[in-house]
């Protein structure tokens, strides 16, 4: 059976982007093949690609960091009452307060009830789960990780983190892939039903739930800091998560399939989605319009056009500067975030107007702050 492949596309396709569509749309039980606007090459599987599956689950189209995703929540602010010095003082706490990358902590949270009573599928990884686990639980993954302060077209101040599972999403990753079995294109795959699958399947959900419990862990420091600085309060009746790193069984247009993303959010009819753009420009929030073609997914953000080598190279600190006009973010750390300016990611609205038929735009938000995990 031949595989479908539909493209929702904001520029042309890079030659790497183009052989890896080549190669999974002829891999093992692969159905169907969707590309995302924001697509761009990522090791074996492009981040913003989606496939869908009859019988077999490939972990590598899900990747390491398993659940990542962003989370969103609107406070009791206007915009026009925040000033520069309350940004400044925000970005500051965050510092001393959210740690960033493999930050050892002796006050972190403990892991929820939930995760803590649910086993993992392997005493290594029960192991792992107690210790990187636990203290990393409530810290921001370095990269394109971030925590933002955002204005929506109502003046209302909106707080977006964006961070995943960490190490414990990397350890489980590496577990299972080292058991799957060889496919075509020296692709590695699990049966679903077997007890690898299910396995894999298990812990994979697990993961996704440490996530959004780091989302919401993280949300809620943002939240203190936010009312010790500005004295406003969270509105949890707003609170959004949305994950797009997983593998979850779905119906697609008559269709039961294991549907796989990789930097592409879920996207069923009128189902909340947040996708956000580069450091410095305007993020949205949206609602699924439930397109088969796309395997009901959209865009996760904005997609790289450089590589954070390139960007590295062609993008001065000065440059990062200019283009961050307006938006406060650590300016001391200009150099370590060259990588991540506005200038190496794809053009959002573009990114936008090629997902009108998968997504529809719910609220625009502005950047006011920006504190980036690139280190």
């Amino acid at each position: 059976m031949s595989t479908s492949i539909f493209q929702f596309l904001a520029e042309p396709l890079s030659s790497d982007v183009r052989i890896q569509i080549q190669r999974w749309s002829n891999a093992d039980d692969v159905r169907r093949l969707a590309v995302m606007p924001d697509v761009h090459p990522a090791g074996l599987f492009c981040v913003g690609m989606v496939i869908g599956t009859q019988e077999l689950i490939y972990p590598i189209a899900v990747g390491g960091d398993i659940g990542c995703g962003i989370a969103a929540c609107r406070f009791t602010s206007e915009g026009s009452e925040i000033t520069q010095r309350h940004l400044l003082a925000i970005v500051e706490a965050i510092s001393r307060s959210i740690p960033i990358g493999r930050h050892r902590r002796a006050d972190h949270p403990a892991l929820p009830a939930d995760l803590a009573q649910r086993p993992l599928s392997d005493a290594v990884l029960e192991k792992f789960k107690f210790h990187d686990g636990e203290l990393q639980l409530g810290t921001l993954g370095t990269g394109n990780h971030f925590l933002e302060l955002q204005i929506d077209q109502d003046q209302r101040l909106w707080a977006m983190v964006h961070t995943g599972s960490r190490g414990i999403g990397q350890a489980i990753f590496q577990f299972h892939f080292r058991h799957c079995v060889p496919a075509q294109f020296r692709l590695s795959a699990l049966v679903a039903e077997a007890p690898e699958g299910v396995a894999y399947l298990a812990d994979m959900q697990w993961a996704r739930d440490y996530a959004a419990a780091n989302r919401r862990s993280i949300m809620q420091v943002l939240s203190e800091i936010l009312t010790d600085t500005l004295n406003v309060q969270a509105e949890p009746q707003t609170y959004m998560d949305c994950d797009h790193n997983h593998l979850a069984r779905e119906q697609i247009g008559g269709e039961h399939l294991w549907v796989h993303r990789k930097g592409a959010n879920a996207a069923a009819l009128d189902q909340p989605g947040l996708i956000p753009g580069s450091m410095g420009t305007e993020s949205f929030h949206t609602a699924g319009r439930g397109n088969a073609e796309s395997l009901n997914s959209s865009s996760h953000g904005a997609g790289r056009t450089m590589t954070r080598s390139a960007a590295n190279r062609q993008i001065s600190p000065v440059q990062l500067q200019r283009a961050m006009k307006g938006i406060v973010f650590a300016r001391q750390d200009s150099r370590g975030l060259c990588a991540e300016a506005p200038a190496a990611y794809k053009n959002i609205r573009k990114v936008m107007r090629a997902q009108r038929d998968l997504v529809r735009i719910i609220r625009c938000l502005q950047p006011v702050l920006n504190y980036k995990g690139a280190r």
